[in-house]
Order: C-alpha cells, then sequence, then structure tokens
C-alpha cells in the first residue's frame, strides 16, 4: 500500500516537472522567451512601465537578476529604458510594442492556469495545498533554493 502511494506521488511530481517542461518550450518557440522573461514582461505590462526594484520585490529575486532578466529583454526589443518623468534619477523599464505582441502571441501561462483555479478553491483547500507544497519542498531539501513565484523547471538565470 505505502509503495502505490509513494509510486502515485513520484509519477505527479514527474507530471508537474513535465508541464513546466513542456510549458517553457512552447513559450520559447511562440514568444523567444524563458517562463521567467515572460513572467517580468507581465510585471511590466500591468502599468506598461515598472522599476527594477518594483520587478525584484513582486519575483523574490535579486535587482542584479532582474538588471540581467531586463538587458535580454531590451536586447530582443520587448522593454526599454528610460528616464523616469517622475524622478529623474530613476530608470524606468517600459514595455514596447514588441513586448505586447510576445504576450498576446504566448501560450497561456502555465502559472496563471494555476492561480486561476487555486483561487478557486476553499480557504481550507488552499491552505492545506501550500502545507503539502511546503512539504514536498522540504521532503526534497528545496527550502533554501532562490524560488520566484514562476513555473520554470530550470535556473531563473541560465548559466553563461
Amino acid at each position: 500500500m505505502s509503495s502505490d502511494r509513494t509510486d502515485m506521488s513520484l509519477i505527479a511530481l514527474r507530471r508537474i516537472l513535465r508541464a513546466t517542461e513542456l510549458f517553457g518550450r512552447d513559450l520559447a518557440k511562440s514568444a523567444g522567451l524563458t517562463p521567467v522573461q515572460f513572467r517580468v514582461l507581465q510585471v511590466v505590462a500591468e502599468k506598461g512601465w515598472s522599476t527594477a526594484k518594483t520587478i525584484s520585490m513582486r519575483m523574490g529575486v535579486s535587482q542584479a537578476t532582474i538588471t540581467s532578466l531586463v538587458d535580454k529583454l531590451v536586447d530582443k526589443g520587448m522593454v526599454k529604458r528610460q528616464r523616469s518623468e517622475i524622478d529623474r534619477r530613476q530608470t524606468d523599464i517600459v514595455i514596447t510594442e514588441a513586448g505586447h505582441h510576445a504576450l498576446d502571441e504566448a501560450p497561456d501561462a502555465l502559472q496563471q492556469r494555476f492561480v486561476k483555479k487555486f483561487e478557486g478553491l476553499q480557504d481550507w483547500e488552499q491552505a492545506q495545498l501550500v502545507a503539502s507544497l511546503e512539504r514536498v519542498a522540504a521532503m526534497l531539501d528545496a527550502n533554501a533554493m532562490d524560488a520566484s513565484p514562476v513555473l520554470h523547471s530550470g535556473d531563473i538565470m541560465p548559466r553563461q
């Protein structure tokens, strides 16, 4: 009985990993973005602009990581940097037409599907699911890993 449950839990984990992997491939093919770059673009698109600090706080990663991700988006022409009109010492990250197009063409984000369904759960179900997922992360000794709220199986910043 116990080994059946063990197998079932490993199969469920594998399905989750596979779903994130397939989404990453689809996103790379359709929009030329990684899931993490896509999330940065989504955050910028919410208001049409943002700052590296705001994105960093939203995603739970360092400003240096965000700067590197934004550099890649600038190289792809999806965002641009410009001086803030409010505070000239600050640099805003602004979405471009190409960035909007990439968001429109991208497949339905895996995490958005999750969020929609998760938020539809009863409060007690959400709490139970969070506790279970945190327990799984602890079982895998993954508590200290850098983990922004992006369903992506690889590193946030691929090694160069």
